[in-house]
């Protein structure tokens, strides 16, 4: 990628050139945790094309390459390195924008451990843990405790669930509210630490320092002056992982709850008056 000129935007050759559009990943750009289809995908190199694109994303960077990588997982099997997915897009946020790429190089990466402390993270585990030995749901697999380089992701299930066992917790989260009462009684417990609880996809939430939600992303793009910053999301609603970043007065949001919602808003954004 070469350099930019000093004193010229990174975009001025884009049809717009103050204008981004930020997509969540799950429900958004791809079906959860499944890759992202070529009709996507194309549709979002032509978007390249009209705007500057970014992608905000709870997950870290590696599972976000798996869904974003052409065929998804069996592309990124034999590329094997994240460049597909960071040179495709303009910026790369993973973990909230807490680990952050601008035109394939990273430009920025935060500590949840650092912030927290190594003893109240152990303590805070240990509670985690031990309150989903204690859960009684229909089924629990593997890896319930996921630490990310700024956040940590909680799944009573477990992310080691096949798609039909996500689907069916899902139901079954939505029916009695198992996160949001985990949720609720963490809040309690460690109200000491001034940490945020997010909700988002099928089967677990996120929890990250306060202000490290999806609105984060927003400081690395704040440079460039974009004038019209669009974001699409699934998880708007008060305690989802995009409420934040929708809600927030430099966003123009947008509400899907599927990729195809995706695709037809920006056909009607960009490309149905040419």
């Amino acid at each position: 990628m070469s350099e930019v000129p000093a004193g010229t935007t990174a975009f001025a050759n884009r049809t717009h050139p103050k204008t981004i559009c930020m997509f969540d990943v799950d429900g958004t750009l791809t079906p959860a945790r499944l890759g992202a289809s070529r009709e996507m995908l194309q549709l979002l190199k032509d978007l390249r094309k009209e705007c500057a694109i970014a992608f905000v994303g709870g997950s870290d960077l590696n599972k976000i390459s798996e869904q974003l990588a052409l065929d998804g997982q069996n592309a990124w099997l034999i590329f094997g390195h994240l460049g597909i997915v960071v040179d495709d897009f303009d910026y790369a946020f993973s973990e909230n924008g807490l680990v952050a790429y601008k035109l394939g190089k990273e430009i920025a990466r935060q500590s949840f451990i650092g912030h927290v402390g190594e003893e109240e993270y152990k303590k805070f585990v240990k509670f985690v843990l031990h309150y989903i030995a204690d859960l009684d749901i229909p089924i629990k697999r593997g890896t319930f405790v996921e630490f990310r380089n700024g956040m940590v992701n909680i799944s009573p299930i477990g992310r080691n669930a096949s798609n039909k066992e996500r689907n069916e917790y899902e139901e079954y989260d939505k029916k009695t509210g198992v996160r949001a009462k985990f949720v609720e009684i963490l809040k309690k417990e460690f109200a000491h630490l001034g940490l945020t609880y997010s909700i988002g996809g099928q089967i677990s939430f996120d929890v990250f320092p306060t202000g490290w939600d999806k609105t984060y992303s927003l400081n690395h793009i704040e440079p460039e002056g974009f004038t019209e910053i669009h974001f699409f999301g699934d998880k708007t609603y008060k305690g989802g992982n995009d409420y934040e970043i929708f809600n927030d007065s430099r966003t123009i949001g947008h509400v899907v709850n599927t990729p195809e919602d995706t695709m037809r808003i920006l056909k009607e954004l960009f490309f149905t008056k040419k």
